[in-house]
């Protein structure tokens, strides 16, 4: 990538950043009263909803501790942070030491789920927040939750099956996916290679069980052996967002261990994942495909959602970087065309997240039970300090 690329692009995302993305949860997201984060948010920063999304609340607390540690040591991003990490210990767990799915605005329970991801999302929260305020009851709930997320995980039986395992039994990639990507911000906010001996387990997991390399396909839900369940539009199901996700976790790893192997293994999904994914006809990325090109179950497949995007994006920066190769910023600047094009919300801020095919916006909300500070800043964050990176070695 041209030196003169490069500077732009890191302007571009600082500015989205700091001048827009960010100001706008900081302006609309903080409860003051209650604590945490309003992430149910119309176009303008209207609050939607006063409900609470524990996912919301755990990446929000991550997203500004992480800018703090590695961006500039803003008290506002550190006085954010800590409203969320506060709202989280508060009201958001068990008595049973699980996690909520979602609460009330003064944080009275509402829904819970079998999933564990509330935990990966407050793990992480946690952590950050404990490296950026030097609280040691952070990181002490931190290594808590990621002990009981590790139980879960291996051990299933603890948890309600989705379906009766009598009949079918199946597993997930998100579960195997997410815990990597926990392991490795544990890792990091601790300086503890003992992490790698899950991220291994996963990563091990992850190739035998769901990527098929005869079909260049990585599958979202497989047989308990990692049987293709060809029969049921479920074990058909790609979701190149999770994938491509996926590729840029193990692309890190390959990096952080010096492994080439993993490294190629991680380009493989990538390209397998845009391919599958990528729109021919209108651009952007189709939220899910059919392993065989069947009619995708899900009423959404043909949506262009936001975070497959900003994820697409990072992997192809990240893997132009680490290859030098043109055809991955070939790919990044098409991805980043059709992004940039589509989502941003010139008129209130922000992005919007949820598309048509043909691009056109579907929902003008800015934020819902899944959408909040999260895969944007993080995006824009991780590349622009992989920018600056790429800019030292010119």
């Amino acid at each position: 990538m041209r030196q003169e690329r490069i500077e732009e692009l890191k302007q571009i995302y600082k500015d989205m950043l700091l001048d827009n993305v960010i100001p706008f949860w900081m302006k609309y997201s903080p409860d003051w009263e209650n604590g945490g984060y309003y992430h149910y948010l119309d176009r303008d920063g209207s609050v939607l909803s006063t409900d609470k999304s524990v996912w919301i609340q755990g990446r929000g607390t991550w997203i500004f501790s992480r800018l703090y540690n590695v961006l500039e040591k803003r008290s506002e991003w550190l006085d954010m942070a800590k409203l969320g990490y506060d709202f989280l210990i508060k009201h958001c767990f068990d008595t049973d030491e699980r996690m909520f799915f979602k609460v009330t605005n003064d944080g009275r329970p509402l829904r819970k789920r079998r999933y564990w991801f509330s935990e990966t999302f407050a793990a992480i929260g946690c952590a950050e927040y404990a490296k950026a305020s030097g609280d040691s009851n952070a990181l002490e709930k931190a290594d808590r939750i990621f002990d009981l997320i590790v139980k879960l995980y291996k051990n299933p039986g603890l948890r309600e099956p989705k379906v009766y395992p009598q009949t079918r039994q199946t597993k997930s990639h998100s579960e195997t996916m997410i815990l990597i990507a926990t392991a490795q911000v544990m890792r990091e906010v601790k300086n503890d290679d003992s992490y790698n001996e899950i991220i291994d387990e996963c990563i091990s997991e992850l190739f035998n069980s769901f990527v098929k390399y005869d079909e260049k396909a990585l599958l979202e839900n497989v047989g308990p052996n990692g049987e293709i369940l060809d029969t049921l539009p479920e074990g058909r199901c790609i979701n190149p967002g999770h994938a491509i996700e996926t590729s840029w976790f193990l692309l890190s790893e390959g990096l952080y261990r010096n492994n080439h192997d993993l490294i190629k293994k991680a380009l493989d999904i990538l390209e397998w994942s845009l391919e599958r994914g990528w729109d021919n006809e209108f651009g952007g990325l189709l939220y899910f495909t059919d392993l065989h090109g069947k009619p995708p179950e899900q009423m959404e497949w043909d949506m262009k959602l936001w975070w497959p995007h900003n994820e697409a994006l990072y992997a192809l920066l990240l893997a132009h970087h680490i290859t030098g190769n043109e055809k991955y910023e070939l790919w990044y600047e098409k991805v980043h065309k059709w992004t940039f094009e589509h989502f941003v919300d010139k008129e209130y801020g922000e992005w919007f997240g949820y598309l048509h095919r043909d691009g056109t916006v579907s929902l003008p909300i800015k934020g819902n039970v899944w959408k909040g500070p999260f895969h944007i800043p993080r995006f824009l964050l991780y590349s622009l300090k992989l920018l600056e990176r790429m800019e030292g070695t010119k």
